[in-house]
């Protein structure tokens, strides 16, 4: 039963360990892809950007920020 549990957490080890590992430690230390050391970093090594904190407040000051319904 416990064995179980962790197969899916051991399947992605084995098949892409830096990966795995480099986001287990961002995780742990809790850093932030939007902080700037990692940020100039991953643009560095060539990653994708995330969508940034700007472009989400950008979207929602399109929508006119947050709304509220009623529900009967």
């Amino acid at each position: 039963m416990f064995l179980d549990e962790l197969t899916p957490f051991v399947q992605e080890l084995t098949a892409h360990p830096a990966a795995f590992l480099g986001g287990l430690a961002s995780g742990l230390l809790r850093l932030s892809l939007s902080d700037d050391p990692v940020q100039s970093w991953l643009s560095q090594q060539g990653a994708t950007p995330t969508v940034s904190e700007t472009a989400a407040s950008r979207a929602s000051a399109r929508n006119g920020g947050p709304q509220s319904i009623s529900i009967d």
